[in-house]
């Protein structure tokens, strides 16, 4: 029992030493600054210096970001294009928000493709009918299938327009930082 007081005792008074050595250590750093003029940036120089790299990091992020997405769409612009020649655009401005790219005059079947790439509908003499439906076969099988395609090209290139609108403003906000800074 005795033994462990004597090193509790001893431990603290390293720490204490320890403590004020630290202290010591400290004021002497300081003297030299002081006496030799420290040449050292202050936080303010610094912390622009760091916000300015940070901001060009990442402008070229977005930069390279903004290269993808152009060259995504750049590969899909002619998939829609090949695949919209079998569809006919349709839209009633007054009433309608989106158009529908339509496939008609196959055994009374409707296809329609919205042109936001959101929704495929299928009539069957009017009727409304789902792609699994027993009664498509053969030929009207593929067209809806090509129609599938269409909805998911479209849905893309949409999806990457809205990326590079996005990321086209802010590399505009990044590039407008530097300028400032």
């Amino acid at each position: 029992m005795q033994k462990t007081h004597i090193n509790l005792r001893i431990l603290d008074f390293f720490c204490t030493f320890a403590g004020e050595m630290r202290k010591i250590i400290l004021f002497i750093a300081l003297c030299a600054c002081v006496t030799t003029g420290c040449n050292r940036p202050s936080r303010v120089e610094q912390h622009r210096a760091e916000k300015h790299m940070r901001d060009s990091i990442s402008l070229a992020e977005q930069e390279r970001s903004l290269a993808y997405y152009q060259e995504q769409l750049e590969q899909l612009l002619p998939k829609a294009d090949s695949l919209m020649t079998y569809f006919k655009y349709e839209r009633n401005e007054k009433y309608q928000d989106h158009g529908f790219y339509v496939l008609t005059g196959w055994n009374s079947l409707r296809i329609l493709v919205r042109d936001d790439g959101k929704e495929l509908l299928l009539y069957r003499e009017g009727k409304r009918i789902e792609e699994t439906d027993r009664s498509l076969k053969g030929k009207e099988l593929e067209l809806v299938e090509r129609a599938k395609h269409l909805q998911i090209v479209i849905s893309d290139v949409k999806e990457c327009e809205k990326r590079i609108a996005r990321t086209s403003l802010e590399v505009q906000k990044y590039q407008k930082r530097l300028q400032k800074q």
